[in-house]
């Protein structure tokens, strides 16, 4: 990609002057083509179609419009993937459906220290069930192997850990999993986007993922599920009427869809799956590789610029793989003070979060994030620590959302 291709690239997203935004990973920047599609959306659509919009504009087919839409970023077949719901909801169907599939067996394998929604999931379906169905071990992902998963019906592991950056090989550990008999559920919210992903090469059974992050579909935007077409026959454990064959006959008796149609439950958002599919025409003609490159060449140099500073390497850790084979789209340091300095950070321009227990963690968006941005966090940071600037009193106030 040229620095002339970036800067076009970089212009399609609405970020405010003098701020230099590192939190992609948590929620994307704003692309302008959305203010303008969903204008068009809520004054044309909404208001000049009303609820004929539903066939004039192909509202109802958009869960699975839009699921064609990510299937090219996360290497999956059209027909493979729906977009629905939230992430937490749509593990929850992958997991019901993979104890289904696998009815020999009762385990979840869950990654310990992942994502918690992803256990609280496992959690309650085992709750739900009752533990002569289901029961859950927690497995540690580095050393996860054949034997760990002998009696596991489905391994559950996130594809990039949310505090660490640290990137899963894909390919061999679904291949481990599948050795031991077990089928895999991989957790994309922090690579989808950003990082080289060949679900149905790596023969993954499925995956769920989210649209907020660096898929830029806003906040609070649908989640998406990926079904492998081997296992598109098994059941939804929500059978909802959109996932019904023929949901217009209202027959009192559920006749799920062929397809991934059949994973979805109720009426689904056309404001937010309207705005998902706007943020992923950003992606339209991209090479991912290219992406990728981009992405590695901006932690690789924030890492850099840390390993110069002997000022930041005293007073923190950097967390995230040096081995950019291991490494996601963001760089996190553990360092004391996290906290107030994170929001000393975000006072001075540079937008981050904050995780427990004392977690920095810098988001890098290939799509539109500079080496200035890289630079600039990291001299703001020293900037901040050497003035003990975290010290002041109004950043020691802890809002809900960290």
């Amino acid at each position: 990609m040229t620095d002339e291709q970036f800067a076009q690239l970089r212009s399609q997203f609405q970020i405010p002057e003098n701020m230099v935004y590192l939190d992609g990973n948590s929620l994307g920047a704003l692309p302008k083509m959305t203010q303008s599609h969903m204008t068009d959306v809520i004054s044309r659509q909404w208001a000049g179609e009303l609820v004929t919009g539903w066939n004039t504009c192909d509202w109802i087919d958009l869960p699975l419009s839009v699921g064609d839409q990510i299937a090219p970023i996360v290497g999956a077949a059209a027909g493979s993937i729906v977009c629905c719901d939230n992430l937490s909801i749509n593990l929850f169907k992958a997991l019901a459906a993979s104890l289904e599939i696998n009815n020999a067996r009762t385990l979840i394998s869950v990654e310990a220290g992942q994502f918690p929604t992803d256990s609280y999931m496992a959690q309650g379906l085992a709750s739900l069930v009752g533990p002569e169905r289901c029961q859950v071990q927690s497995v540690d992902v580095d050393t996860v192997s054949v034997g760990d998963l002998k009696q596991s019906a489905v391994l559950v592991l996130s594809h990039v850990d949310y505090k660490t950056g640290t990137l899963r090989d894909m390919g061999s550990i679904t291949k481990v999993a599948h050795a031991a008999g077990s089928l895999i559920i991989w957790d994309l919210a922090h690579s989808a986007g950003v990082v080289d992903i060949s679900l149905a090469a790596s023969e993954v059974d499925f995956a769920v993922g989210c649209t907020y992050k660096f898929l830029n579909g806003g906040p609070g935007a649908p989640g998406f599920l990926y079904v492998s077409e081997r296992h598109q026959h098994s059941q939804n454990p929500l059978p909802g009427w959109m996932g019904h064959a023929r949901l217009f006959d209202f027959e009192a008796d559920y006749d799920a869809a062929p397809g991934v149609r059949r994973f979805l439950t109720g009426t689904q958002s056309v404001l937010a799956l309207n705005a998902v599919a706007s943020s992923l025409s950003v992606f339209d003609g991209l090479c991912l590789t290219e992406l990728r490159q981009r992405s590695l060449s901006l932690t690789a140099h924030f890492i850099a610029l840390w390993q110069k500073s002997a000022l930041l390497q005293g007073d923190s850790v950097i967390v995230t793989p040096l081995d950019e084979a291991k490494r996601g789209s963001q760089v996190s340091l553990a360092l004391d003070h996290a906290f107030p300095i994170s929001q000393a950070l975000i006072d001075d321009g540079v937008v981050v979060d904050f995780r427990e227990p004392n977690l920095i963690r810098f988001g890098f968006s290939p799509l539109y994030n500079t080496l200035t941005d890289a630079e600039r966090g990291i001299s703001s940071l020293e900037s901040i620590i050497t003035s003990k600037q975290y010290e002041a009193p109004q950043f020691q106030i802890r809002s809900t959302v960290t």
